[in-house]
């Protein structure tokens, strides 16, 4: 099984680097069209806005009014947004503006200790469950599913004070790693509108990217909070395994424990030193095994690093973008410049990684298909074959990529169903070797994925790629994205960090510095004020 599937892997990387000239050959570039960004409160995170509403500086209904606006200059060209409750949001800042104000300044700090983040508006993407709105996930068979049962992350951020703004677009069935869907459309990336936004949670991305909500829940379980994140230039981060409750995500898996392993809910957001807050908040009964209270010395990190594969494992994956390397590289060295250690490894059990990665996805079942509607009866390889024919040429009510996917699942789990034991041996073995590498205080800096935002309709070609990210939800290690700039075509680049579970503080404080160094999310347009 591994001789053939080494073989297929060379073949698709080939296929890929082909594909990928090709695109970027003859597709021009689309440079956004939405205007830029005309408010100073746009360009503050949500511990400023926090502060400035504490303070009096400023009021919920301002906050939010600024945001809608800025969602309706920029949604024409993204298309991000599946459906809003702007009217809501306002009646919502108000009541906020009401407790504030009726606080004597004495209690205000109580009244924020309770909650956190009242005033604060934000953006949920649609498979995350905002009750009361859409619930169709990308699915011409789902056109009137609302969600009847919050989802119980929204539900945490809501009971600390913030005001939904918005459901935002993922792909069919969060089955793609581009967010087009038969019913809204393709949403677009906001640095080359040409370009994709990624997926699954890329309607967050499109929104943060543009600076049109202070941070977003996005879920991930291949790397769908870290590659909107990359292609859109903003932080997103991944948490351990299990942190996160994922009760009313669709779709979830109620017969496979390793779904809720796999699949965490994250934030979105433009400022790292947002992260700790939110991240704080959605863990909820969880957050005391983050030891926040317990804070790690920068200097007692160690700081390991790859800039993609070698040996072998070149013939199977896409070269690592120079401009990615290079902020690997420039990321390395300013840590070397105070003193710190930095290590370049290569992790001798990502041999398998494709493999194991595949291999683990396809064999979670509980999830029910894009063709059934259901978990108890699965479509034939042959209707997904016809389904997926009858998508290229546009008359199938189902999206290619999401088709393409479960077929694969299929495929894997059919062909490989007597090698579980010699999978799980191999996750074991690398497991083993990144624990031991990275201990309680290190980290590592990898490529999230080999390259910048591919254009739009190729994502098929590039899905071996998400393997970098995708180990780690298996492994169930935090995984934090961090924009370092652009390239000379104006895209957003940057790498991921990672560390031991339960560990997510050391990727938000390495994040944090390398904003304060490097500048953070760097705006498509340049503000104008």
């Amino acid at each position: 099984m591994h001789i053939l599937f080494s073989v297929l892997l060379t073949f698709v990387n080939v296929i890929s680097i082909i594909v990928n000239f090709a695109y970027n050959l003859v597709v021009p570039q689309k440079k956004p069209d939405y205007p830029p960004i005309r408010s100073k409160i746009l360009t503050k995170s949500v511990t400023e806005l926090v502060t400035e509403l504490r303070n009096r500086k400023l009021t919920s209904v301002e906050i939010v009014q600024t945001y809608i606006t800025r969602i309706k200059e920029v949604n024409p060209s993204l298309n991000a947004v599946i459906e809003d409750r702007f009217e809501q949001a306002i009646r919502d800042a108000e009541r906020a503006d009401t407790m504030i104000s009726s606080t004597s300044d004495e209690n205000l700090l109580k009244l924020f200790m309770k909650y956190p983040l009242l005033g604060i508006p934000f953006t949920v993407k649609e498979s995350c469950g905002l009750k009361g709105h859409s619930y169709v996930v990308g699915s011409t068979f789902r056109l009137r599913e609302r969600c009847t049962e919050e989802g119980e992350t929204v539900t945490a951020l809501r009971t600390a004070g913030c005001i939904p703004l918005l459901v935002s677009a993922n792909p069919e069935f969060c089955l793609s790693f581009e967010t087009n869907t038969q019913i809204n459309g393709r949403c677009c990336n906001p640095y080359d509108l040409s370009r994709s936004s990624a997926g699954s949670s890329g309607g967050e991305g499109a929104l943060n990217g543009s600076g049109a909500t202070p941070f977003g829940l996005g879920s991930d379980i291949a790397g769908s909070i870290r590659l909107p994140s990359l292609f859109c230039g903003v932080f997103g981060h991944k948490p351990t395994g299990g942190l996160v409750s994922i009760e009313g995500h669709f779709p979830i898996s109620t017969k496979n424990p390793e779904f809720a392993f796999y699949l965490q809910l994250g934030p979105i957001t433009r400022f790292a030193r947002d992260l700790p807050i939110l991240l704080g908040i959605i863990a909820g009964k969880n957050r005391d095994k983050l030891k926040f209270d317990k804070p790690m010395p920068l200097r007692d990190i160690k700081i390991h690093y790859m800039h993609g594969f070698t040996g072998i494992n070149r013939l199977f994956y896409q070269p690592t973008a120079f401009d990615i390397k290079l902020a690997i590289t420039r990321a390395v060295k300013c840590f070397e410049s105070i003193g710190m250690t930095a290590v370049k490894v290569d992790i001798k059990n990502f041999d398998y990684l494709a493999e194991i990665c595949l291999k683990a996805i396809a064999d979670l079942d509980g999830i029910p298909s894009i063709l059934t509607q259901s978990v108890f009866k699965k479509p034939s390889k042959k209707a997904l074959v016809g389904e997926i024919c009858k998508s290229l040429i546009g008359h199938s009510p189902f999206t290619r990529e999401a088709l393409a996917m479960e077929l694969m699942q299929q495929v894997i789990y059919q062909t490989s169903c007597d090698q579980t034991a010699q999978w799980r041996e191999k996750l074991e073995l690398l497991q083993t070797e990144l624990l031991e590498l990275l201990g309680d205080n290190g980290v590592l800096f990898m490529p999230s994925f080999h390259k910048p935002a591919f254009h739009h309709n190729i994502s098929l070609f590039n899905f071996v790629g998400v393997a970098q990210m995708t180990i780690f939800n298996i492994l169930g290690f935090p995984a934090t994205q961090i924009p370092m700039g652009l390239d000379e075509k104006g895209l957003p680049i940057g790498f991921q960090v990672i560390a031991a579970p339960y560990q997510d503080k050391l990727c938000l404080q390495i994040a944090a510095e390398l904003e304060g160094a490097f500048g953070g999310w760097i705006p498509a347009q340049k503000h104008k004020f």
